[in-house]
């Protein structure tokens, strides 16, 4: 290892998408000394993800950017099926049962996401240092020491209390950790942006079938722009002018209406993998995002995952560093994570599998099914609740999570484990919202508790106050009832949004009991 270790940072975040940039947003936001290295020289130009869900938008509102990130997307609100010419069917977005604030899909460029979280990481007072490789790293019981590599030639030792790799699928980090990424390959595909002239809804996504052959197309930010995607004839290469005339010629057979398809500004074809790490932490050392997990685009889900891990990491390392939790917090990172993971990758296989449907059955079942899905509601609410539920990352719950502590059935309002934002519009509509919004906002525990527990949270206030926020709610307010706060209820919200405990009547015993048991210091 190199000598002459730089001054202390807490945390070096090695990869700067966006995984790496939410992660280090929430850790400055928290007082934690981080740095962020890329070995890139500078930002990407081209998209690869396009498509931020629900749940990343409750999470992009909390860290402050949602406003600025929807204001630069495209909202997706529909699915549409086209096959021969002919539309088969459209399914509108129902979010019902899955209340949310962002009832829709925001297809933004990736290089447009990461411009805004870079922003936000800057105005936290980190820079992002392009240019610096990750050579090498080794650990022990109390620090990680890694050497970097910067452009200029110069060599660097840093000594951190913990190391997050967030650094791509070919991540250094997973390597030298030794995890490996278990699964399969996938199909290769062809994904094109480009501008078009077609007289379609840009609410929507298309599955667009032709004589067997199966692409899509996503809206972009910006006029005219999609995103174009081909399961089949990646065998004809990717030169713009070839790859603009075939789009044309099969999505204005597969639409039934005249497409014109400019010459891409980028184009890629690539085989995808289906693969994940089996753990996310090895001691001081974590890895998120495509670092841990890499699958098909179908379902849009990578970055959105990545952005989620980073959020679940950061409060808890911050925690750990301000010795208001014992080590065993982080352990639950992957505990809560690798699970989602493996779901993900089940999820995406059956995406992946509609998708590319290319025999001919296909070609006379898929009228049949959507008929039914079209015509009979009760079909079409379930496979709305079942794709949609896991596509938006609304349904996810902790319900199993050593952080989740588990109690006496309420009247109402989310349950332990369940995000706390899963509130209708009614209530998120009402006089109590905006100081909820600003809790929610500060990523601290939140604890929400009934007028009758007024005196112990004055007191909790003052012992606890630099993690965790108090409110004391009326009963009979929306958001009072909807909650199911009686006069000594409470509520304790993690610092990432989901509920950790909930009570009907609050005692400073039980609070002690619900943070001690997930490993918080009580106050």
């Amino acid at each position: 290892m190199v000598c002459g270790e730089a001054p202390m940072t807490e945390v070096l975040v090695v990869g700067a998408g966006p995984a790496g940039l939410t992660l280090a947003h929430e850790l400055a936001r928290r007082g934690v000394r981080v740095r962020v290295v890329d070995a890139k020289q500078g930002p990407a130009e081209t998209s690869r993800a396009i498509a931020t869900h629900p749940r990343t938008l409750e999470i992009y509102e909390q860290m402050g950017v949602a406003g600025r990130m929807v204001g630069r997307g495209e909202r997706v609100q529909a699915f549409t099926l086209f096959q021969n010419g002919r539309r088969l069917t459209r399914l509108e977005a129902d979010y019902d049962e899955m209340p949310t604030r962002f009832p829709f899909t925001l297809c933004i460029d990736q290089v447009l996401t990461e411009e805004v979280l870079r922003d936000a990481v800057r105005a936290q007072g980190v820079e992002i240092e392009w240019g610096v490789r990750l050579e090498d790293f080794e650990q022990d019981e109390h620090r990680v020491r890694a050497a970097l590599r910067h452009d200029s030639g110069a060599s660097e030792a840093v000594a951190v209390d913990y190391l997050v790799g967030c650094d791509g699928g070919h991540s250094t980090v997973r390597k030298k950790l030794g995890l490996e990424l278990l699964g399969e390959s996938a199909e290769t595909w062809l994904i094109a942006d480009a501008t078009i002239d077609v007289d379609v809804p840009r609410n929507s996504i298309y599955w667009v079938r032709n004589r067997g052959l199966t692409m899509m197309m996503a809206p972009m930010s910006g006029e005219r722009r999609w995103r174009l995607l081909d399961t089949v004839n990646v065998e004809h290469g990717t030169d713009p002018a070839t790859v603009a005339e075939r789009f044309s010629r099969e999505l204005s057979a597969g639409l039934g209406r005249r497409v014109r398809v400019d010459e891409p500004t980028w184009t890629s074809v690539f085989t995808f993998q289906q693969r994940m790490v089996p753990r996310m932490r090895v001691g001081r050392c974590f890895v998120a995002g495509d670092a841990a997990h890499v699958h098909s685009p179908a379902s849009g889900q990578g970055m959105n995952t990545g952005i989620q891990e980073a959020y679940n990491l950061a409060w808890k390392l911050a925690m750990a560093l301000r010795g208001h939790a014992e080590d065993r917090l982080l352990d639950t990172y992957a505990a809560e994570r690798v699970p989602v993971g493996a779901a993900l990758l089940k999820s995406t296989r059956k995406a992946t599998f509609l998708v590319q449907l290319k025999n001919s059955v296909a070609g006379w079942l898929l009228p049949i099914v959507f008929t039914v899905v079209r015509t009979v509601p009760p079909v079409r609410k379930k496979l709305q609740r079942e794709i949609l539920g896991g596509i938006s990352g609304l349904n996810l719950t902790y319900a199993d999570s050593p952080l989740t502590v588990a109690g006496p059935d309420r009247d109402g309002g989310p349950r332990p484990g369940e995000r706390i934002t899963k509130l209708p519009a009614h209530v998120t509509s009402g006089p109590e919202w905006p100081q909820m919004q600003a809790d929610l906002a500060a990523a601290r525990w939140l604890l929400l508790a009934g007028p009758g527990s007024a005196d112990l949270a004055d007191e909790l206030s003052a012992k606890a106050g630099e993690w965790l926020t108090v409110r004391v709610l009326r009963p009979d307010s929306r958001l009072g009832r909807h909650l199911g706060i009686a006069a000594g209820g409470w509520v304790l919200v993690r610092p990432d949004g989901y509920v950790c405990a909930a009570g009907a009547e609050l005692t400073a015993g039980r609070l002690s009991a619900a943070l001690t048991s997930v490993g918080v210091a009580a106050p």
